[in-house]
């Protein structure tokens, strides 16, 4: 099996399991490029073995990657050698032998309850694009909705009689979430008064549409939140994901359990969601050195 096939089966693998298209974008980048560093070198599929993912990985922290960069090309490379392996077109996965550099422990932005207030009562929400920025904002932190969940939401997916709302995440994994009055409102307001205005093609499903008219993007929601992030005067690096670490860390601190998070935020493994264990101890500490008077 040549280079081109063995990533052509393995993107239709990925593709038959679910896997998000922004997921196979970014395996097909990483594998490319271990491919054009194997290629010189005359080795085919079935030729690589450790020791060559090993340098592959040393060249990569030489020349400067991150640790968290080599980390996710290893892990491309393993999840395209398990496919071969699974589908017997290889005897073994090379990668699995080599180790991914240890990552620094970089604990998310999170935003505090008034920072929140103050970033979503900013948005006055007298334009339609206006109404439109504060249903979604107050969607995503109502819900701790993945940027890539808030672009595929659906006209459809909002029950208002039982207040919650249907997602589809990774790996097309459904998953049904409760929806807070605030955020309810601001969608019944947007439906009623932005979408309609924003619409010109009465077949587009979309939930959340551009001027335009069209889906938006997630580099839409990142620019339209950058915007109203300076608006409220916030600090910078306020991402879409900062509003669903604030949404699970203000749960935490409002007494919900680890395992509810974890269904919430539809990860997989509950040591993904103790993250937020650690967002909140950094916060106790912080506030403890600020106000013990011998600490």
């Amino acid at each position: 099996m040549n280079w081109e096939t063995a990533l052509s089966e393995y993107d239709r693998d990925l593709r038959a399991r679910g896997s998000a298209e922004r997921t196979r974008r970014a395996y097909a980048v990483d594998l490319a490029g271990f491919v054009e560093w194997v290629g010189p070198q005359g080795l085919d599929p079935g030729d690589v073995r450790h020791r060559d993912v090993r340098r592959f990985a040393a060249g990569l922290s030489s020349a400067g990657a991150a640790p968290a960069t080599v980390a996710r090309k290893l892990a491309a490379i393993r999840g395209l050698y398990g496919f071969l392996v699974r589908t017997e077109r290889a005897g073994q996965n090379p990668a699995e032998l080599v180790s991914s550099p240890k990552r620094s422990e970089k604990l998310p932005k999170v935003l505090s309850t008034e920072q929140m207030r103050s970033l979503l009562e900013r948005i006055s929400a007298r334009t339609p694009l206006e109404i439109r920025d504060r249903a979604m904002l107050e969607l995503a932190y109502s819900c701790g909705l993945r940027c890539e969940e808030i672009v595929n939401l659906d006209v459809g997916a909002m029950d208002f009689d039982g207040e919650q709302l249907r997602v589809l995440g990774k790996g097309s994994k459904e998953r049904i979430l409760p929806v807070g009055e605030p955020a309810q409102r601001a969608l019944e307001r947007y439906l009623e008064r932005g979408r309609r205005a924003l619409a010109t093609d009465p077949r587009e499903p979309a939930l959340f549409l551009s001027k335009s008219g069209r889906r938006l993007s997630n580099s839409d929601i990142t620019r339209r939140l950058g915007l109203w992030t300076r608006e409220a005067a916030l600090a910078a690096g306020v991402s879409p994901h900062s509003l669903r670490h604030s949404f699970a860390t203000h749960l935490l601190e409002g007494g919900a359990d680890l395992r509810t998070i974890q269904e919430l935020l539809g990860h997989s493994s509950i040591s993904t969601t103790q993250v937020y264990t650690r967002v909140d101890a950094a916060r106790l500490r912080d506030t403890y050195a600020a106000s013990h008077p011998r600490a």
